[in-house]
């Protein structure tokens, strides 16, 4: 029962995916997308978010939620960029998520975990977040091709000239002797985070939990003083019905109040002791 239901309060996790999969849908339409004006288009994702979620939250508080999903997507799009841009070889897609959340927890002004991942899977493929990936530049022999701080011809280079042999610098140290180098530090870094973003996801479903058991309490609550108010309005209306005059009335009218007393005199004698003989109701003078 949505009435139930504070109109605030915390978003669950499937208000935040029916916020965006709405959001996705009007603002992404290929027809009408790029011609609604803002008004327009946030009472559109407005109906169509109560139709997914039948939740009763105002326009207003969407485009609210909106301004924080969306910067929290934001950053974590531009996470998952340095992430691939710095991921090494040898390294798989959880090297690469470990790193977004460094990043990502890098950055400040906010949460320091990304947890919106099913947020994340509805609108990767927008415009908006769209991951581009950039390439490292292109180099040979360790020098880049289109290198601009040398304005001389390695031809006119007398060093060249002089002796083919030249001796080169020391060759960098191999990435699995830079990785042996560092240790254990990089790999107790990677524990100590995931054992933090397991913690944050243990809370944040506890949280969520006891979110939707005070809902439901409120849901129950509410079921309940309904169903109290609608038996008083009964009980009000039947002591009305048996309090009523009669003696100024037609006998029709008398008939028909006659009648009414007689069925609530059944279902009290019903309801308390069964059913039983109530002819003497039909007696004249009652």
């Amino acid at each position: 029962m949505a009435s139930s239901i504070e109109v605030g309060g915390s978003w669950s996790t499937n208000e935040d995916i029916a916020l965006c999969q709405s959001w996705v849908n009007i603002s992404h339409d290929p027809i009408t997308g790029n011609e609604m004006k803002f008004h327009h288009m946030w009472s559109k994702i407005h109906g169509e978010f109560c139709q997914r979620s039948g939740s009763i939250r105002t326009e207003m508080a969407l485009s609210s939620r909106w301004k924080l999903l969306n910067k929290e997507l934001g950053k974590w799009r531009n996470a998952l960029t340095k992430a691939k841009a710095n991921i090494q070889s040898g390294q798989n897609l959880t090297d690469e998520m470990i790193q977004a959340q460094m990043w990502f927890g890098a950055m400040g002004q906010g949460k320091k975990s990304f947890v919106h991942f099913h947020c994340w899977e509805i609108v990767k493929d927008c415009s908006r977040f769209k991951i581009i990936p950039t390439g490292p530049p292109v180099v040979m022999n360790e020098t880049p091709l289109h290198d601009s701080t040398s304005t001389d011809s390695p031809l006119d280079s007398p060093m060249e000239t002089e002796s083919p042999f030249v001796p080169r610098p020391p060759r960098p140290i191999g990435r699995k002797a830079a990785k042996a180098k560092r240790g254990g530090t990089s790999t107790n870094e990677c524990v100590q985070l995931l054992e933090q973003i397991a913690k944050s996801t243990s809370l944040r479903m506890e949280r969520d939990l006891k979110r939707d058991e005070m809902d439901m309490a409120r849901e129950e609550a509410f079921v309940m003083q309904q169903q109290m108010a609608q038996e008083k309005d009964i009980e009000d209306r039947e002591m009305k019905i048996m309090d009523m005059d009669t003696s100024h009335m037609s006998p029709e009218t008398k008939a028909y109040w006659k009648l009414r007393r007689r069925d609530v005199m059944r279902k009290k004698l019903f309801h308390d002791d069964g059913p039983s003989n109530t002819d003497w109701l039909n007696y004249e003078n009652h």
